[in-house]
């Protein structure tokens, strides 16, 4: 059997199982006491909702690009608002090292892997090639200076 058959499939898979892995790891966060720090817990939801969203989408065919992106998207997302948590903040919230502790390396672990996942599918997927189509003919009245009858 070819490689590359397989290659898709197993990409998609492990794709939507990182995405699904962090979307319950922000879920969980969520349950057990973000939901009641104001705009971090619906912002925790959110993730969570679009990880298991994506992941059930790439379980069920080829994705489309679009679809790849938004995956790329929630993965930069989650891990910008990490690295903002531990920096500047985000609305005011902060955290301190790798806390709560282990779903943050969990969750790094996750959005890397979609990412590195996501980088390798793009590079080893062949495109599909552009179907070849006759040209148009011209009608012959369009070079003509009169109009037919």
């Amino acid at each position: 059997m070819n490689a590359r058959r397989l290659l898709a499939p197993t990409l998609r898979s492990a794709t939507a199982a990182t995405l699904a892995a962090g979307g319950s790891i922000h879920a969980q966060l969520y349950l057990d006491g973000y939901r009641f720090i104001p705009v971090i817990g619906p912002l925790f939801l959110l993730q969570a909702s679009a990880s298991f969203a994506l992941a059930a989408l790439l379980l069920v065919g080829m994705p489309s690009p679009l679809l790849r992106t938004a995956a790329a998207g929630v993965a930069l997302g989650a891990l910008g608002g990490f690295t903002a948590s531990r920096t500047v903040g985000v609305f005011g919230f902060t955290e301190r090292g790798l806390q709560p502790e282990p779903q943050a390396v969990l969750s790094l672990l996750a959005e890397t892997g979609t990412l590195l996942l996501l980088a390798i599918w793009q590079v080893t997927m062949p495109r599909r090639p552009r179907v070849a189509r006759p040209p148009v003919r011209t009608p012959d009245w369009a070079t003509t200076r009169t109009p037919p009858d």
